[in-house]
């Protein structure tokens, strides 16, 4: 069993802005990450995990997701968890979402076309999906089923932003997520937010809008601190994230980039690194 650290010590880190702020007592907000944090790709969530966050919700602590994923596909994941209830913040920041009834209570949508349009230039092969708020995805051509875990309806790239958006995705097998980075970092595209994957995956949202802020608005919700909130994750679209909580934490396998930000790193995913970090507080 972990030594559990006193709760008066809860501090962030590396960083010496306002966040960096010492004496803030135990985390009052768990946010954490879905896929490579929570759980392996294609793996159920570990018991000893489960058990980690059931520890932090029965001492009073709010434990909410942050994922990339779609609400509706957040709900069966969050029944896994065992917690009778939470929020989730979903689509990189883009929906705010009761568990586990999936409920939105927040969105944000953007018009995607004239972004999509530039970037179907440089990658015309692509495949492209939106995301339908609560339900499913307009696609262009059918993505794997694994990756897009709903319904998917394909449509005219003209059919599928006829209104505004939540979400859109990318996803073209010829390139890579290095690919996809050098992309937009030439193209320098205004008008929307992104992210890139660990694969050949590039999600668009909302101008400002990230896993930052949706759990601004979360924390609106439960009138709680940022600066009392652990985070944990391990994908760049968590960089935000990591510097919003008063204490950010990488997982192991996590990019360094990532790292670099953080407070602290954990063990990989694979060795229950999450699990690791919130046994310290609870």
């Amino acid at each position: 069993m972990p030594t559990v650290m006193n709760p008066d010590n809860f501090i962030a880190g590396g960083r010496d802005d306002d966040t960096a702020t010492a004496g803030l007592g135990q985390p009052e907000m768990l946010v954490l990450d879905i896929d490579g944090t929570l759980v392996e790709p294609g793996r159920q969530m570990t018991e000893r995990v489960r058990s980690a966050l059931m520890r932090a919700y029965g001492a009073g602590c709010h434990v909410v997701l942050a994922t990339g994923r779609a609400s509706f596909e957040v709900v069966e994941l969050f029944r896994s968890t065992g917690l009778p209830q939470g929020l989730a913040v979903c689509s990189n920041g883009a929906v705010v979402a009761s568990m586990p009834d999936g409920k939105i209570l927040a969105q944000e949508t953007f018009d995607a076309r004239p972004v999509l349009d530039v970037l179907l230039e440089h990658v015309p092969a692509a495949r492209v999906a939106v995301e339908i708020a609560g339900t499913g995805y307009l696609v262009t051509h059918q993505f794997p089923k694994e990756k897009l875990l709903g319904p998917q309806i394909v449509a005219s790239l003209e059919g599928i932003c006829s209104d505004p958006v939540i979400r859109a995705v990318i996803r073209d097998p010829n390139q890579t997520s290095e690919d996809f980075r050098a992309l937009m970092n030439k193209l320098r595209i205004r008008g929307a937010s992104y992210a890139v994957g660990f694969e050949a995956w590039l999600d668009l949202g909302p101008l400002g809008v990230s896993k930052a802020s949706g759990l601004e608005k979360v924390a609106s919700m439960l009138a709680t601190d940022p600066r009392r909130a652990l985070a944990i994750g391990d994908g760049h679209n968590d960089t935000e994230m990591l510097t919003w909580a008063g204490r950010g934490v990488a997982m192991g396998h996590a990019p360094e980039e990532l790292k670099k930000i953080a407070d602290d790193t954990t063990l990989g995913v694979a060795q229950d690194g999450a699990a690791e970090e919130i046994e310290k507080w609870f």
